[in-house]
């Protein structure tokens, strides 16, 4: 979830390039990636702060996180509608506020996960927009507010918990939890795997499983990578990209390809890592880019602009999430 902090932008943020939509190669392997010519389409528009892409039965699934709902754009008839109102629990919620909706996931049984920042949940939805609960508290004290979330293929269900959702974040009077963790929940159990970030977000895991991508959006923007073992205990934190100084467009989403790629949103668009750590590319779109999706086969991507979607091609398809519905 990208806080929009009114803080100056970066060099690299204030240059005319980011006025246009453009892929910039940082190393040949990026041609494995990304065909040389590939095209940035812009396929709807009219949002506030577009979040949590999620691709599901032939659509993408996502969130209006200040417009407050969850919608679904079509690809095949470019029709966009809405799914579910004050989706982040609070009705009339400010659309200069962070309480919408934000990420969702498929689950086995074919119901979504969805994060409602306002109240600090994550309910289950269903195709309807109908809702029950599902997980709002930690030991008896109410999560922050659940921003992003992914299934490993163990079954069990991680998730980042910030404080972006609450109106004064860590100075909340309502704020319950003395950490922003990263939370894994499994045969029942809800556990605090990471606890030592100020603002986690965006979550992914390598192919093999054995890599946690978490990325921090402040003060320290950076992407970190954990090595995971048994139970989810995480070990041998290191940084993945750092950024200097600070910006609007905070790390905040991520996706990982299976190729073991890391797609990671950031000052200055989309960055395309190796798994070795060395930054291939570059997407940059004219709005800060707050989420990365890959649908139908894995090979389209779809990008949350922040007023819009994008949609570009991959040669290489996505990870596919553990109960993807195609």
């Amino acid at each position: 979830m990208k806080i929009l902090t009114g803080a100056l932008l970066i060099g690299l943020l204030a240059t005319p390039a980011l006025a246009q939509t453009s892929i910039a190669r940082l190393d040949p392997a990026l041609d494995k990636v990304i065909a040389p010519g590939t095209k940035i389409d812009k396929v709807a528009t009219g949002f506030i702060f577009t979040e949590g892409p999620m691709w599901k039965n032939g659509k993408l699934w996502f969130s209006d996180v200040r417009g407050d709902k969850v919608r679904t754009y079509d690809p095949a008839t470019g029709k966009v509608t809405v799914i579910l109102n004050d989706s982040g629990g609070i009705k009339n919620a400010p659309p200069t506020a962070n309480f919408g909706s934000n990420a969702m996931v498929t689950d086995k049984d074919g119901s979504i996960l969805l994060t409602r920042m306002g109240i600090g949940t994550i309910e289950r939805m269903d195709d309807q927009g109908r809702l029950k609960p599902f997980l709002s508290k930690y030991e008896g004290k109410r999560l922050n507010s659940p921003n992003d979330l992914v299934f490993t293929k163990d079954g069990a269900l991680w998730f980042t918990d910030p404080p972006f959702g609450l109106p004064k974040m860590d100075a909340d009077p309502g704020k319950e939890l003395k950490f922003n963790a990263v939370f894994r929940y499994a045969d029942g159990k809800l556990t605090p795997v990471i606890t030592d970030l100020k603002a986690p977000n965006g979550i992914g895991f390598s192919p093999d499983g054995k890599t946690l991508y978490v990325s921090n959006s402040m003060p320290d923007m950076a992407v970190y990578a954990y090595d995971v073992g048994p139970g989810g205990k995480v070990s041998n934190r290191r940084t993945v990209i750092s950024y200097p100084g600070s910006a609007d467009d905070v790390p905040d989403g991520l996706k990982v390809d299976s190729a073991g790629n890391l797609w990671t949103t950031g000052p200055g668009g989309v960055r395309i890592i190796s798994p070795a750590g060395k930054v291939l590319g570059q997407i940059k779109i004219p709005e800060i880019v707050a989420n990365v999706g890959f649908a139908g086969d894995g090979k389209t991507v779809y990008l949350t602009g922040s007023t819009s979607l994008y949609r570009l091609q991959s040669k290489i398809p996505g990870e596919i999430p553990m109960y993807y519905r195609k």
